[in-house]
């Protein structure tokens, strides 16, 4: 039984506001706008993640949120220090210990972190625009079974641009 990995850029964030730190800053209309587009994506596609992981930086956070409504997702996001700059060791040690139980998990990071991340579980070099949402399915039974090595199959990319709406 494989598992299945939704890594999502956060959308568009505004850099109206220079006192802002980089933490704080919040979306902008494009990125309200592609949000829950991509979160329309995840219901139609039947991939309602089980989990949502999310960056605690404003405009991640602010992207699950959106995202989780408009695709249906009831559950608590999980908010994590450790996606905010995040590395692929770090998602990977934020995934490990979900439980079996869990099919779909969806991470809410940023670059180049995330496309970091792509590249490493598919070999697949693809560029992650903001709001942009990769379909991975995984060779694992287990989410501890997780690891650089491990040879995951992008099954589909989608980025706003391309989608209606």
């Amino acid at each position: 039984m494989a598992k299945t990995l939704l890594i999502l850029r956060h959308a568009k964030s505004s850099w109206n506001h220079p006192q802002l730190s980089d933490h704080a800053r919040p979306l902008n209309t494009r990125g309200q706008k592609a949000a829950p587009r991509m979160g329309q994506l995840i219901y139609v596609e039947d991939l309602v993640p089980d989990v949502i992981l999310s960056s605690t930086a404003r405009r991640a956070l602010e992207t699950a949120e959106i995202v989780a409504e408009a695709s249906g997702f009831a559950g608590e996001i999980i908010q994590l220090d450790d996606l905010y700059h995040g590395w692929p060791s770090d998602y990977l040690n934020v995934l490990r210990p979900l439980p079996d139980d869990i099919h779909i998990a969806l991470v809410v990071g940023h670059n180049p972190g995330v496309e970091a991340l792509l590249e490493i579980l598919t070999d697949e070099t693809e560029p992650m625009p903001t709001a942009a949402l990769a379909h991975l399915k995984l060779p694992i039974n287990s989410w501890n079974q997780l690891t650089d090595e491990t040879e995951g199959e992008l099954l589909n990319l989608w980025r706003p641009r391309g989608l209606p709406g």
